[in-house]
């Protein structure tokens, strides 16, 4: 068969259907390209994200901890009571977390012993009594140590 033999219109749907995949194939290159720097920054944020939303939950279980030293000196012993039950909650779940915590290993161990003057204090906020402010400001003393290493 020659060249003559062969009608033109068959020739040219066939190359035009090839430069159509080659130019769709060059566009998905292009766009997985473009999409890797992305996907990096997305990446990158989330992990800096964690970092923040860590830093946050510890802002947060310590001011719980303040606030309950901070109502106690002024004689507000439920709300003191309130908070200091929450902190001891909160810090027992993060504990119990693991590595998933936002406390380290030697951070974890070392928060172990706060729990030791958990229910003592929570009774004697319970009974407004006096004492429990001063015991609150050493557990929140030790908390820092304990979160500082």
């Amino acid at each position: 068969m020659s060249e003559e033999d062969v009608p033109v219109d068959q020739t040219k749907p066939a190359s035009t259907m090839r430069r159509a995949v080659i130019y769709a194939g060059v566009l998905l290159i292009v766009f997985l390209l473009g999409s890797v720097p992305m996907w990096l920054r997305a990446r990158d944020s989330a992990a800096q994200l964690a970092r923040v939303e860590q830093q946050l939950n510890l802002a947060r279980l310590q001011n719980t901890l303040a606030g309950a030293t901070i109502d106690a000196r002024r004689g507000d012993y439920e709300p003191a009571r309130q908070s200091a039950s929450d902190f001891f909650t909160t810090l027992r779940a993060e504990i119990d977390k693991g590595e998933a915590s936002i406390f380290n290993t030697a951070q974890r161990n070392a928060m172990q012993s706060l729990f030791a003057q958990r229910d003592e204090l929570i009774t004697l906020l319970a009974r407004s009594d006096p004492a429990s402010a001063d015991r609150l400001s050493a557990l929140f003393a030790s908390y820092r140590t304990a979160l500082n290493g």
